[in-house]
């Protein structure tokens, strides 16, 4: 059902059972998937797909990137199944210096006024709480929770299943399963209890806790890395971990040093 007062473009996909409320405009190069409800005032102008069961709330803006850089140029944005964008969302495309797509995954939330910038990546069931800004090109990998108020700087990356706490400026990249906070993030242990949730296995999670305390005994972690034992790289946590901290980066590790 879309209301009589929303503006579709005539070439926009959109299937016959999207609903689409008031006053929303949806632009010519956007396609939405099954079962997907788009309530009032909600603002769609660049090239995107949605994808099916999505829930989109009032006053949502996907539009334009807001990179100085961006000329006009054709790029997109892609989202999948079974997202809640909640109220003052903004969401938006990719640009040609980063690739030309923005990524959202399945089965997210994204609580009020939160912001997904320009080329982010962004992975399934990830958690994004009220007023957090994800900068332009970060990667946030699955089951990612981040608390609120807190900021994500630009080409930072959040590996999965990491907890970020209230309030925390994310200036450096957090390892999987880690659990950072503070005023400039710090790396304040392991997301123990994210991942006993997720059911892993007890000698995994105790696994990696030590291969923790090696790998972040002194401040030079890659020389540490090195003197782990063959046991703790057949860990499937540990290697996650190893993997995203040898893995090219832009920015520095988030490490428990002050």
């Amino acid at each position: 059902m879309i209301h009589k007062t929303a503006i579709i473009d005539p070439k926009a996909k959109i299937a016959s059972s999207v609903e689409i409320g008031p006053y929303c405009v949806i632009g010519p190069n956007v396609e939405i998937g099954d079962n997907t409800i788009i309530q009032s005032h909600v603002h769609i102008s660049v090239s995107a797909k949605i994808g099916k069961g999505n829930k989109i709330y009032p006053f949502v803006s996907i539009n334009d990137p807001q990179d100085l850089k961006y000329n006009g140029e054709h790029t997109n944005l892609v989202i999948g199944d079974n997202n809640k964008i909640r109220e003052y969302v903004t969401i938006n495309p990719g640009t040609a210096g980063g690739g030309g797509k923005t990524t959202i995954g399945d089965n997210c939330l994204f609580m009020i006024s939160s912001h997904i910038a320009h080329d982010c990546q962004v992975g399934n069931n990830v958690i994004i709480a009220n007023n957090v800004p994800i900068g332009g090109h970060a990667i946030i990998e699955n089951n990612v929770i981040i608390g609120g108020n807190s900021a994500v700087q630009q080409f930072t990356r959040i590996g999965k299943m990491a907890m970020i706490g209230g309030m925390t400026g994310v200036l450096h990249d957090v390892i999987p399963y880690g659990l950072s906070t503070g005023n400039r993030n710090s790396l304040q242990g392991l997301n123990l209890i994210g991942l006993r949730r997720a059911k892993v296995e007890n000698k995994d999670i105790l696994g990696l806790s030590e291969a923790y305390k090696e790998i972040f005994a002194t401040k030079n972690i890659n020389e540490n890395i090195s003197k782990l034992n063959g046991s703790f790289q057949e860990n499937p946590l540990v290697k996650n971990v190893i993997d995203f901290i040898t893995k090219d980066k832009k920015r520095s590790i988030c490490t428990p040093f002050s």
